[in-house]
């Protein structure tokens, strides 16, 4: 009898049970490892980026990359949308787009941000990263 056996997509695993005896035997097909990249494109070819939010800093930048998100100190106080306007401005600047390319799909409200830019820009996930790396390195 065999069975496919998946674990949050990490490990694909086939249990062979033998007829003759009850030993199971574990055989690893192959490993998937799929890293979470908080840039990742939707259905629409809009790539989408995870921001996780820090306002009141003392200026703008990006100070991190992790798979919960991009680290973004803003210059801003987070109240009356300062800090998401800043956000919107800070980022276009660091992409090379303009600011009506960038828009919220989510988190307006929270430090867990989610930015949509449009797919009408031809910017691949690589390039994006790419400029914020280079963003990064340049602080």
């Amino acid at each position: 009898m065999k069975s496919l056996i998946t674990h949050q997509n990490l490990n694909i695993i086939i249990r062979n049970m033998s007829k003759k005896s009850n030993k199971k035997t574990d055989t690893k097909i192959k490993e998937v490892v799929q890293e979470k990249s908080p840039i990742t494109i939707d259905k629409s070819k809009n790539i989408l980026i995870e921001i996780l939010a820090k306002p009141g800093a003392k200026q703008n930048c990006i100070t991190d990359i992790s798979t919960e998100g991009i680290g973004v100190q803003i210059n801003a106080p987070p109240s009356e949308g300062e800090a998401n306007t800043e956000l919107i401005k800070f980022m276009a600047s660091v992409l090379g787009v303009r600011k009506s390319d960038v828009s919220f799909e989510r988190g307006f409200k929270s430090r867990q941000k989610l930015l949509k830019l449009n797919s009408d820009l031809n910017l691949t996930v690589e390039q994006v990263r790419q400029k914020i790396n280079t963003e990064i390195q340049s602080n």
